[in-house]
């Protein structure tokens, strides 16, 4: 041995004998001034960590580096394979529950080694110096070096718990590169979390430590091997192991990859952390099983529509508007598709997808229902003359045969007898704000998409359908869920905003859910409805049962056309196969609420057999030259008082028109005699509503009350 080197090793020995001098001095006077002069352990210096996003299970979405460009995740020792942590103090410090910081037992037998066989056989060193030496960022091997470990050791031991120091290890030990902490060792070299390790694993993060960089397994897997074996020979020396468990750990192959960290929902997971930088754990709605089976949908179905085509899938919950999964491209490092644009944010046509909102208002508003009758001709309005898809016309045709196969003439004219300004401003009393250009006026080519929308809203749009009309708005962060208050009392729910009564939300989604699903379409029956926008620009399918709501965009990013792309072609098929990846188990949509009318178009009241289009002859009868019906009471805008708890019928009157008359609440007809222009109403609970009395001309009137 070289004179040096005997130097440094009996310099180390004197050293580790003051330490045991030191530890049995009475009331450890000299350690106690020399910690004073230290000042504090550096334990904030663990507190940078890698800001992590996590599913509504816990479960690791994305990761981001440290400032400095570490891997350092959040991990706790619960969170931690029990055989590794049990290999770890048999391999490095079998004592660590029971001594201060310092093992005197320790270091008696290193300062012994160390003269016997004139070299350091041990370090001495416990969980609690290492921990030192890792918030220090020092890895000075002299004896001086030992003592300021141990000094620290001793003032981290007084002022944390057992379990913190080892939190605080766990999270520091270096395991090569620039990866820290055994939670990213594990994701980086064996692509999962440490709480279920195979025996060989925790083996192999046990040995990494101690040198981390020349037992890489990506880069030295024969070194890595051999730690791995002597860790697994302690194991059962210590009898963690029965010898032929050890055995077959020794079997395992040590792999050479070093993997990447996960990256699910890219673009909503970045959005956050954008959103709040301060925060290093964001725990978003997402299921993270849903989110990878969608992703690889995305990937797989543009894969074979075309080089430059994306898509965007977004699944949200009916209920809480909880967003399940969120996929805004079909690949976020494909520049060939300019997978780094958010879809699911971007405005576009959405098509044919109001559709079903069009003839919702007009449900609402009386002018029809899903059994009656609409022709399918050559129509112009003003200047405006659509066209159906297939260019083809219909003829005589049932609302509901219109919408489930989108002809277009039909839902222009519902559209003028609503009115476009009507059917925009109820979108966005209902928080949902379209897109118009600046200074443009909604018009009647708003029912063919002439209008910007984001999949979120359409999401919205669809998922009230379910909800009988009301709108929830989406929720993607955990703590924007509904919580108990601080007694553990449920909080107040919310008033919730109204696209669509009750009664024209079921009739909608009664049509939606017959409409014919793509060929070869995978999954069970759901509500469902397509769109393709001008030029082909955008291919859309929106749908629903009733516990989600999936809305499909697939299209060029930049807007540019792709002949050929039809939603139910390139979308429809994706919608069904993500329900399926849901649950193959479709939930029903609810029943038919109170009020609406489940009847043939032959037993229809007169006024809803056929719709009637501004200019259509009035029948030459008498009873068609009466005067125009109106509402003799209530007025408009009146208040009335009721008892809310025994409310008195209410009688509804109305003057001229041609019997017989039609009421309706809210859009949903009441029973009523029909060849009387009275009716009795029993009011429900309070607030505003509207009436409306449509006579056999169909000519109609409307108020709005409020109910006191």
């Amino acid at each position: 041995m070289r004179p040096a080197l005997i130097g440094n090793v009996l310099r180390a020995a004197v050293a580790f004998a003051a330490a045991l001098a030191i530890v049995a001095a009475a009331g450890f006077g000299a350690a106690r001034l020399a910690m004073s002069r230290l000042g504090p352990p550096p334990i904030d210096a663990a507190a940078p960590l890698s800001t992590t996003v996590l599913d509504r299970e816990g479960r690791l979405l994305r990761a981001f580096t440290t400032i400095d460009g570490r891997w350092r995740l959040p991990v706790e020792p619960a969170a931690v394979d029990p055989r590794y942590l049990a290999m770890l103090m048999a391999f490095e410090d079998r004592r660590f529950r029971s001594h201060n910081g310092v093992d005197p037992v320790g270091i008696a037998r290193a300062v012994y080694q160390a003269v016997v066989h004139r070299r350091l056989v041990s370090g001495a060193s416990t969980l609690t110096m290492q921990t030192a030496r890792l918030l220090e960022g020092r890895h000075d091997r002299t004896g001086l070096g030992k003592m300021r470990q141990m000094l620290r050791a001793w003032q981290i031991e007084a002022r944390l718990t057992k379990d913190q120091i080892l939190a605080l290890y766990l999270r520091l030990a270096p395991f090569g590169g620039n990866i820290e902490g055994v939670r990213a060792a594990s994701l980086a070299y064996f692509g999962k979390e440490p709480a279920r390790l195979s025996l060989g694993e925790s083996a192999l993060l046990v040995a990494l430590p101690q040198s981390p960089e020349a037992r890489r397994p990506d880069r030295h897997a024969g070194a890595a091997r051999r730690a791995r074996d002597r860790v697994l020979d302690v194991a059962v020396a210590a009898r963690l192991v029965t010898a032929a468990e050890a055995a077959r750990a020794k079997s395992e192959i040590v792999s050479t990859l070093r993997r990447e960290f996960p990256k699910f929902t890219p673009h909503l997971a970045e959005a956050e952390v954008r959103r709040a930088t301060s925060k290093t754990i964001h725990t978003l709605t997402i299921d993270r099983d849903v989110q990878q089976a969608l992703e690889q949908l995305a990937e797989a179905h543009v894969a074979s529509l075309g080089q430059k085509l994306s898509t965007a899938i977004l699944a949200i919950e009916n209920a809480t508007g909880a967003v399940v999964a969120y996929v805004g491209s079909a690949g976020y490092l494909d520049d060939g598709r300019s997978g780094a644009i958010d879809m699911v944010q971007a405005v576009r046509s959405p098509g044919s997808t109001l559709k079903p909102f069009i003839y919702g208002l007009g449900f609402e508003q009386g002018h029809a229902h899903p059994e009656t009758l609409i022709e399918d001709r050559p129509a112009r309005f003003g200047t405006y003359a659509p066209k159906n898809f297939d260019e083809d016309f219909h003829g005589t045709v049932t609302i509901r045969t219109a919408l489930a196969n989108s002809y277009n003439i039909p839902a222009v004219k519902m559209l003028e007898a609503v009115g476009p300004q009507r059917l925009v401003g109820r979108f966005q009393r209902a928080g949902v704000a379209p897109v118009l250009p600046d200074g443009a006026e909604p018009t009647l080519a708003v029912a063919l998409g002439g209008v910007g929308f984001r999949v979120e809203d359409i999401a919205m749009l669809y998922a009230s359908l379910a909800r009988g009309g009301e709108v929830q708005p989406l929720k993607w962060r955990l703590s924007d869920m509904e919580r108990g208050d601080a007694s553990g009392q449920a909080a107040a729910r919310p008033k919730l905003r109204r696209v669509l009564e009750p009664v024209a939300a079921w009739y909608v989604a009664d049509i939606l859910k017959d409409a014919p699903p793509p060929p070869a379409a995978v999954g069970g029956r759901i509500a469902y409805k397509t769109g393709t926008s001008y030029g082909y620009r955008d291919a859309w399918a929106a749908g629903f049962d009733g516990r989600h709501t999936i809305v499909v965009w697939v299209g060029r990013p930049d807007g540019s056309s792709t002949p050929g792309l039809m939603g139910r072609t390139a979308a429809a098929p994706i919608l069904f196969d993500a329900f399926q990846r849901l649950g193959p188990r479709r939930v029903p949509l609810p029943p038919p609420p109170a009020g609406a009318m489940t009847v043939s178009g032959a037993n229809l009241p007169v006024s809803l057999k056929r719709f009637r289009e501004p200019g259509d002859e009035v029948v030459a009868d008498a009873a068609y030259r009466d005067p125009p019906v109106l509402i003799a009471f209530p007025p408009d805008r009146a208040e009335l008082e009721i008892d809310a708890s025994e409310p008195d019928a209410v009688v509804l009157k109305a003057e001229g028109g041609a019997l017989p008359l039609t009421w309706l609440v809210d859009g949903a007809p009441i029973s009523s005699e029909p060849n009387r222009r009275e009716v009795e109403w029993q009011p429900g609970s309070r607030g505003f509503v509207k009436l409306s009395v449509i006579d056999a001309a169909g000519r109609a009137d409307r108020v709005t009350v409020r109910l006191k």
